[in-house]
């Protein structure tokens, strides 16, 4: 920044801001200080600015705080601009914190070089000249509404007015007269740069300051009276000027200067007449005390002023003033003064006055009805009342001037109403009343008149009452005619037959003269004009003209009546548009309207200025009916219409079947080649009108058509049409931009309630994106604000509040509404529009429109208009594929500090900070370079190693600091808003990860002190709360926070931060904010009962505790969460909230916000388990949330109803709980099973509409036992889904009914069985729905542990659901043998088909063990149906270890331990299965017995064969960053294969057990085969062959005793081990970790070798039955095995005894 010299001096243009409401500064107590402060200044007004002078010159050179270049070009602005040099200086430094569009680091080149010098000198005068016109604009404000009572701050302007009183004319009139007499300045007196153009440039500032001098002085004694002797001093001044046009440098004006010339002459003549003081004149006349008047005893005075405007006359502008003294005189009658006051009188008569009264007036009042054309009224109102009172009208001159004059007065506020309160008799109701005795022969003068009498809907009556009740009928006559007696004198005739005054048929308005009706008789020209006494309607006349219009409209007498009707229409557009309840009284009138736009249309001259009358009057009536205007518009054909029905954008676009309807033809006819284009006007408000009325769906569009030919035909074009009159094309293209921004903003709800695609809303969108429409408003937005900076300037009003320049603005703010709202509307594709082409394309040196938009920061007239700019901005970097930084260019740097400057500035309107904030948030995360731009990090000088980062010096992250700082918080420059959207700029650094800028912050002192501030305040109650951005900057803050924690190493955290966290526990701010987001939740929903819509904010705060939460769960320690009481009640704070939002049905919004603290609850419910004491309190809230949400039908509960189940499942695992437990376990065990049934059904329709419809998305079918195909996700099987932790929560509420007594009611009331079975049967058939089938046969499993539960399921048909579709699950080879298996990667708890198979398998085995022979039947059914797989699995163990293959051969020798039970009937239905299987145990005996006893066999196996040693369901969770050595990592690996080992041969023990104990059913009971002779030894066959071989691995040995004996061998070395306490080497993962464990584990050793004895003993003892076995071979097993069973019982003996010792010690 540049260096500042002394104490900042605010500027004047700043000052003006504050003054107009538009800054920081609101509060009326800144207000006042404000002025206060510049007092003086607005005292001094120009003479504030004062010449160069030696001693300043001196002060400024040795002023050591300016810099040396400034001081030089300070010294030179001085010289340029004959400026005091200090001033010059302060001008300079504020041009450079305003308006200056470089980088303040470029500001020495520019002075080193010389072209660049003198072109900043200009911008400088330039500001210079604002300044000094800001300086008289603001006193001007002052006098504007110190008396308003409406102002806001009418009380501190009322103070420094009432200090500026005494002296500010006389400084002010001294400044005027400096300002016409100063000589021109020179290159010789002002140095080279004082060219011809600038020469001219500073007389248009003079006259621009002239003129607004005067105005203030108008102003001033508008309010305060003028003394003789000013009001003389005025009048010689002006008289010297020549009111304007006799400048001391009039050689230099041109016709650009006419306009400001005319505007002196205006003023000059408005403060003469407002010093005669005319209004308290009348006053005095009338009540005959005209001594009080002021010029009553100023004889000398009044003499001087008669001389010296007796030279006057010869200009227009001295007519006012020449009328203004002429009555004055008259009415003082001061001396025998007649002769000048008829010359006066005659010379303002014969100027026109009125004419020129007319002119003036319109000229002040063209830039709007601001205060001093008001004013200007008010003072012509008196004069002109007086004049009508004091003189005749026939001797004023025209009487339509009279009536202009008039009506161009009454558009002054509160002077219609002031007239209806006055004398009929006097002033201008004269005129009134003379215009009543000519009605209706002339009508328009009286129409004219009374329509600028309405002003409200009190005088809207009085109109409407004063034409209702009309005395007199006046009509012109040629001859006497024959139907009336004339009076002897000439003067009076009366009616002998009743009359019809209009010649309409019968059945029509019309009005009827009565017999004998009286008539007065004026003889007129070549006629008589006869006023008739008779009392009728006018509006029945105005019915009857129109009517007479519809007749004649197609004759040569259009054109006459159009000049009759017009007046009307006119008046009943200003009525209705002023009171509606009349409406209903015009409606003969107004249901003529659409009749006489068809028919007028149609003329080959068609008057325009009628049917644009007709067509405002039809908008009026729009706004209250539109529907049914737009039905009786249809029928006329004036609006574009379709013949055929539009069905698509494209043909809309192409216009297909559309016609351009009479309006189209008018324009294209008559208005383009004329350049007039009222009707357009008036058709783009009735559309406008019509759109915002929302018709529906059908009349929408019906307006189609209309929009269509508003974007084709309009929109592009019409820049280049004719246009007659100056600012018609601006207001045109203002209008076509309202009509596109209200279609834009129509609510997409309403206006798509038809079954048509096509609306207007996509219409315009579409079009704007693809077609030249939005070229149109590209060009716009390129208008740049350069050009609006000169419009402004060139307009001659003085506060540029209104007029084409304010218009150009407000076109430009529509036109980046509408491209925001396109882009945000516009359907999201791949292909870029070329819209978004043309906004993002790049250009060169910066011509691009990115640049252009970055540039509106420089505006300073509107603050919406940079507002705007920056949103578009906004929108634009978050979706267009473009750099923002690159498209700037070079002016990138120049445009940061511009938006910083204003950022930083503390009296900046608040709305543009935020959107500057905003758009930085924005741009963190899509505009890198932009974002590296604003953050102007500097590497640290004396950085040592990795780089150290620094602020700079035009760095946004100081304004953020000082935004956030808790100090600023609370001042008028650091309001809520701005402080949200600081924190969530930092917010967005945080999560984008932007390490430079957050290693800088965090190092700046007190930044998270600063930054959570607001965490460790009270805020009000939720149904208080005002200002609800506070909520959001508390969230931001919190995931600021929480993001830091995740991201950072806990022990890296800064100390503050850590401190900060510690004190948010001990100042108990957990339980604050628990119970404030408790309250929030509770306020929502009182609000939504309400109707009321909750708020973002409350989402926002809600998401962020939630994250704060989960964050907790991990880290405890740093977030000082470790007291369980504390936790305990967080969670219950958390469930409330999900109750109070779930437990009553509400709005969509709460709903998703239930369903986010429901997600929240499950995490803590996971996390927090063990802190749980009480389930209950945990339980019975859910409970009712599930009742509730199970009654609801609407489709995004569905992930609610699935968190709540998740909840509970949770909940019931954490303790185990019976049924008595929970007092409502029927209902909820009866929600759940409804649940089920429904969601089954829904599963069920599904999935076969998908078959149906040929996207079934089957998967191939592979036969692997333990690798699962993953199909898509159909539908409602999700693991997450409804439907299947629906069944997870009924297994785990019927696993706590040890009984099953439930089952059995459930299943009569829901039958969810056959519903669930129903869809398993198509699942496993089409082998889809994974998770539903894997859930449905797991909660079967739970359902078959008690008799009467298997009953229950097996007579719900559960073997036809599973038996013949379980066929799909797997896959044999075309040959039935098994394919080669593969090992997987997946744990084996994951969902798979494999898995279901091992489901189905153990399901078949519990049904069995419960039912016997009531379920043996169907067990045969299944054995027989899936015996292949049985064989193959049986098979397998030799080929495949994994633990999938392990856990389908364990599920299946189950099964065939329970079948086995029944060998007859197995061997009576499947007798080759059942000798298939005897076979294939033994060698599965054998398979498992040798990898047990050969441990590194198996482990090579495992390296080899399967690929993988290590299962994926041991391996342990590691970070990937974690770096350990290379030998730790080979003794993890070692460590990690062991377990896997010990894992594998863990499930051979447990297969080898049960195999034996199946394979016990298949050898000769012992005791029978011992003692019954008559056993039949051929039901038995011999299952191991008489050798005593070590077991091998190869299939081609079978099965002996040699295996049995090694299976005994492995056994009891394991037991071995066991009773030494050693760790087990073959058994489990790691050491015993229990008794319990150690007591198990001895148990399933024992059971596996008490059955290899027994089936030891038995196949011996078959063998020494069986004849056919040799006596040697019978010998040599004797031998053999007495042998081995000695060993065995020692073995058993000594550990026996080691038991016995270790029990004993």
């Amino acid at each position: 920044m540049a260096a500042a010299a002394g104490p900042y001096v605010r500027s004047s243009r700043e000052l003006w801001t504050i003054l107009l409401g538009r800054s920081a500064l609101r509060e009326n107590d800144q207000i006042e200080a404000e002025l206060d402060r510049h007092c003086e200044r607005l005292l001094a007004g120009l003479s504030y600015y004062k010449p160069p002078s030696i001693s300043s010159g001196e002060k400024l050179k040795t002023d050591k705080e300016v810099v040396a270049p400034l001081k030089e070009l300070g010294l030179r602005i001085s010289k340029f601009l004959s400026l005091d040099e200090q001033q010059s200086v302060q001008i300079l430094q504020s041009y450079l914190q305003e308006d200056y569009r470089g980088t303040q680091s470029s500001i020495k080149a520019v002075l080193r070089d010389e072209r660049q010098s003198q072109a900043l000198q200009l911008k400088i005068a330039e500001y210079y000249y604002e300044e000094r016109l800001y300086t008289l604009r603001c006193v001007l404000y002052l006098l504007t509404y110190f008396q308003d009572e409406r102002h806001p701050y009418r009380v501190e302007y009322s103070k420094c007015v009432d200090k500026l009183e005494k002296e500010l004319v006389v400084n002010y009139r001294k400044q005027f007269e400096e300002l016409f007499r100063t000589e021109a300045p020179t290159w010789e007196t002002h140095g080279n740069l004082m060219t011809e153009r600038q020469v001219s440039r500073w007389f248009v500032q003079c006259l621009k300051e002239q003129a607004l001098i005067l105005e203030i002085i108008f102003l001033y004694y508008a309010y305060f009276e003028m003394g003789p002797e000013d009001l003389l001093a005025f009048a010689r001044i002006f008289k010297e000027q020549g009111f304007g046009r006799r400048q001391t440098n009039r050689h230099l004006v041109d016709e650009s200067m006419d306009g400001l010339v005319d505007r002196i002459g205006y003023f000059s003549t408005l403060i003469l007449v407002e010093g005669m003081d005319i209004d308290f004149l009348h006053k005095c006349a009338l009540e005959e005390r005209v001594e009080q008047h002021q010029f009553a005893n100023a004889r000398e005075i009044c003499q001087e002023m008669d001389k010296l405007l007796l030279t006057l006359g010869d200009i227009p502008h001295h007519a006012p003033v020449l009328l203004s003294w002429a009555l004055l005189r008259h009415t003082l009658n001061l001396d025998e003064s007649t002769p000048v006051i008829r010359h006066l009188g005659s010379t303002a008569i014969q100027q026109n006055v009125f004419q020129f009264m007319t002119q003036m007036l319109k000229a002040l009042g063209s830039g709007g009805n601001n205060c001093t054309a008001s004013t200007a009224r008010m003072c012509f109102y008196g004069l002109l009342s007086f004049v009508l009172t004091s003189f005749e009208e026939e001797t004023l001159g025209d009487q339509q001037h009279l009536i202009d004059v008039a009506c161009e007065v009454f558009t002054a506020p509160n002077l219609a109403e002031l007239f209806w309160d006055t004398e009929p008799t006097a002033g201008i109701a004269i005129l009134l009343d003379n215009n009543c005795g000519m009605f209706p022969q002339s009508m328009a003068p009286l129409l004219q008149l009374l329509s600028a009498l309405i002003s409200d809907k009190s005088t809207a009556k009085k109109v409407y009452s004063f034409l209702d009740k009309m005395t007199c009928y006046t009509e012109p006559y040629k001859h006497k005619p024959h139907d009336v007696l004339s009076h002897e004198d000439g003067t009076r005739w009366r009616r002998q037959m009743p009359k019809l005054l209009y010649p309409l048929g019968s059945g029509q308005a019309n009005i009827r003269m009565s017999q004998g009706t009286y008539g007065h008789v004026i003889p007129a020209g070549q006629g008589f004009l006869v006023r008739w006494d008779f009392s009728y309607s006018s509006w029945t006349v105005f019915t009857c003209e129109i009517e007479m219009l519809l007749h004649v409209v197609s004759t040569a007498d259009v054109l006459l009546h159009c000049q009759k009707v017009k007046p009307i229409i006119d008046l009943v557009h200003k009525i209705i548009s002023t009171d509606w309840s009349i409406t209903d009284y015009l409606l003969p009138i107004t249901s003529r309207l659409y009749m006489l736009i068809q028919r007028l249309s149609s003329v080959l001259n068609p008057p325009t200025d009628v049917i644009a009358s007709c067509v405002n009057t039809l908008t009026v009536l729009a706004t209250r009916m539109p529907a049914k205007v737009w039905a009786d518009l249809q029928h006329t054909g004036f609006l574009p219409y379709s013949v055929t029905q539009v069905t698509g954008i494209a043909q809309s676009l192409r216009a297909e079947g559309m016609q351009a309807g009479s309006y189209g033809n008018l324009l294209l006819s008559i208005e383009r080649p004329q350049g007039e284009y009222s009707v357009t006007m008036a058709f783009l408000r009735l559309v406008t009108t019509l759109v915002k009325g929302q018709l529906g769906s059908t009349q929408s569009r019906g307006l189609l058509p209309c929009v269509v030919f508003v974007l084709k035909e309009l929109l592009p074009t019409y820049h280049k049409w004719r246009y007659n009159i100056y600012g018609i094309r601006e207001e045109i293209g203002c209008l076509i931009f309202e009509l596109i921004y209200t279609i834009l903003h129509l609510n997409p709800a309403e206006e798509s309630q038809g079954s048509s695609s096509l609306s207007l809303q996509s219409l315009c969108t579409h079009c704007l994106a693809n077609t030249e429409a939005g070229q149109a408003i590209i060009n716009i937005m390129a208008v740049g604000v350069d050009t609006i900076d000169a419009v402004m300037a060139a307009q001659p009003n003085s506060c540029g509040s209104e007029g084409s320049g304010q218009t150009l603005i407000q076109t430009i703010k529509l036109a980046f509404s509408i491209t925001n709202n396109v882009i945000k509307l516009k359907p999201s594709s791949e292909v870029v529009s070329p819209l978004e082409q043309a906004l993002t394309q790049h250009g060169t040196h910066g011509n691009n429109l990115i640049a252009v938009l970055a540039k509106y920061i420089y505006h300073r007239h509107d603050p919406a208009l940079p507002r705007l700019a920056i949103q578009l901005l906004k929108r634009l970097a978050m979706v267009a594929p473009m750099s923002v930084y690159a498209c700037l260019g070079s002016d990138a740097a120049a445009i940061r500090d511009a938006f910083l400057n204003r950022l930083q500035s503390k009296t900046e309107d608040m709305r543009i900070k935020v959107m500057i904030l905003e758009f930085l948030t924005v741009a963190v995360e899509t505009q890198p370079g932009l974002i590296e731009l604003f953050l102007n990090l500097e590497v640290k000088d004396n950085a040592v190693g990795s780089k150290e980062f620094i602020l700079g010096e035009w760095s946004c992250l100081q304004v953020i600091l000082e935004f956030i700082d808790s100090k600023q918080q609370g001042k008028y420059w650091c309001p809520p808003l701005i402080h949200r959207a600081a924190i969530a700029f930092l917010h967005a650094l945080w999560q984008d990860r932007r390490d430079s800028a957050m290693t800088v912050l965090r190092a700046k002192d007190q930044f998270w002190e600063n930054l959570t501030s607001v965490l460790f305040g009270e805020l009000p109650a939720p149904c208080n709360i005002t200002e609800k951005s506070v909520l959001d900057t508390c969230a931001f803050t919190l995931k600021i926070i929480c993001l830091e924690i995740y991201y950072v190493v806990r022990g890296s955290l800064d100390q503050s931060l850590k401190h900060t966290l510690k004190m948010f526990f001990e100042k108990k701010r957990y339980e604050y904010w628990s119970e404030y987001i408790k309250s929030l939740v509770t306020h929502m929903m009182e609000t939504e009962t309400e109707g009321v819509a909750p708020f973002l904010e409350f989402h926002m705060i809600i998401s962020a505790w939630r994250m704060v939460l989960v964050l907790a769960t991990n880290y405890v320690e740093v977030m000082h969460l470790c007291d369980n009481s504390l936790r305990l009640q967080l969670l219950q704070d958390v469930l409330e909230g999900t109750k109070v939002l779930l437990l009553v049905p509400s709005s969509a919004s709460c709903l998703r916000m239930g369903s986010m603290l429901a997600t929240l609850l499950l995490i803590l419910l996971k996390q927090w388990k063990s802190i749980i004491v009480q389930v209950s309190k945990i339980l019975d809230p859910l409970d009712q949330i599930l009742e509730s949400l199970s009654q609801s039908n609407q489709y995004f509960m569905e992930k609610t109803k699935a968190k709540i189940f998740s909840a509970i499942i949770t909940t019931l695992q954490i303790k185990r709980l019976r049924v008595s437990d929970i007092s409502q376990y029927s209902q909820m065990l009866l929600t759940v099973c409804e649940t089920i049934h429904n969601e089954a059904i829904v599963l069920f329709d599904q999935t076969h509409h998908a078959l149906t419809t040929g996207d079934a998305g089957l998967s191939d079918d592979k036969d692997c036992m333990e690798t699962d195909c993953a199909p898509r996700l159909q539908h409602k099987d999700q693991k997450d889904g409804v439907c299947v932790l629906a069944l997870h929560l009924s297994k785990e509420l019927y696993e706590m009914d040890e009984n099953g007594n439930h089952l059995f009611l459930i299943t009569r009331k829901v039958p969810f069985l056959p519903a669930m079975l129903s869809t398993l049967e198509l699942s496993l058939r089409v082998k889809q729905n994974l998770h539903f089938a894997e859930a449905s046969l797991h909660l079967l499993l739970v359902l078959s542990r008690t008799q009467q539960g298997a009953a229950i399921v097996a007579g719900a048909g559960v073997l036809p659901s599973i038996c013949l579709p379980l066929l799909s699950v797997y896959q044999l080879s075309t040959n039935g043998t098994a394919q080669t298996l593969g090992s997987s990667r997946k744990s084996l708890d994951a969902p798979s088909w494999p898995g279901v198979y091992r489901l189905a398998m153990s399901l078949m085995e519990r049904l069995l063990k419960s039912l016997r022979y009531n379920f043996l039947s169907e067990a045969l059914d299944f054995v027989g149906v899936h015996q292949e797989r049985i064989l193959q699995c049986l098979d397998a163990v030799r080929k495949v270890q994994s633990l999938a293959c392990l856990d389908e051969v364990d599920h299946t020798v189950g099964f065939i331990l329970q079948l086995s039970n029944f060998i007859k009937e197995w061997r009576f239905h499947l007798p080759q299965l059942l000798r298939d299987v005897q076979v294939n145990l033994c060698y599965l005996c054998q398979t498992c017995t040798f990898l047990l006893h050969s441990p590194k066999v198996l482990q090579h196996y495992l390296q080899v064969k399967n690929g993988d040693s290590i299962p994926s369901a041991i391996l342990p969770r590691q970070p990937k960053s974690v770096q350990t050595p290379m030998k730790q990592q080979n003794t993890e690996k070692e460590e990690m294969e062991q377990r896997a080992l010990l894992k594998v041969q863990s499930s051979l023990l447990r297969i080898l057990s049960k195999t034996l104990a199946a394979v016990r059913h298949f050898t000769p009971d012992l005791s029978q085969i011992l003692l019954d002779q008559s056993l039949d030894l051929a039901e038995y066959d011999m299952l191991f062959v008489l050798s005593f071989t070590t077991p091998a691995f190869d299939s081609d040995v079978a099965p002996s005793f040699g295996t049995l004996l090694a299976t005994v061998n492995v056994v009891l070395n394991m037991q071995g081990e066991i009773d030494k306490k050693k760790e087990p080497i073959s058994l489990n993962v790691g050491p015993l970790t229990s008794t319990e464990e150690a007591k198990s584990l001895k148990s399933l050793l024992m059971f596996t070798m008490e059955n290899c004895f027994y089936v030891l003993i038995s196949q011996a003892v078959r063998y020494l039955k069986d004849p056919s076995v040799h006596s040697r071979d019978k010998q040599r097993m004797k031998q053999e095995l007495s042998s081995e069973l000695v060993t065995f019982q020692f073995h058993t003996a000594l550990n026996c005894l080691i038991i016995t010792n270790n029990t004993v010690y």
